[in-house]
């Protein structure tokens, strides 16, 4: 298993554990509409999970502009296809949200670290 893998998990745990607590608060305390509390929690944990994998598990040093790009594309795909459309279709359909998010959470780890490595923070091999 690749090291970035294990760095990647480990971060990753981190940030969801935070994603999934703003989720907690903001819908069932707070009473914010799903969609809303589901944003804030992934905007804030994937600004934070970009900085962290960025430094201390691929310790890239290429262009943060390039990379920056390449993960606001990324994480708006991840969004659009496991956030809003698998977790809401899901809790729409009487999943409780928080089993709605750890589902999504599952196909969102997979596709996320296969894209950072090998689209956000790829690097370059001279043959």
């Amino acid at each position: 298993m690749p090291e970035t893998a294990i760095g990647f998990a480990a971060i990753s745990s981190f940030t969801y554990a935070l994603d999934l607590t703003l989720l907690a608060v903001l819908f069932d305390v707070l009473r914010w509409p799903y969609p809303l509390a589901v944003t804030t929690g992934y905007v804030v944990a994937f600004g934070l999970a970009f900085v962290l994998n960025r430094w201390l598990n691929f310790q890239s040093h290429g262009p943060v502009g390039r990379q920056t790009g390449r993960y606001v594309v990324t994480v708006l795909a991840n969004y659009l296809l496991f956030i809003l459309a698998l977790s809401t279709t899901l809790e729409w359909l009487g999943v409780h949200f928080l089993a709605a998010r750890l589902i999504a959470g599952a196909c969102e780890a997979v596709f996320m670290y296969l894209m950072m490595r090998s689209f956000v923070f790829r690097l370059k091999r001279y043959a």
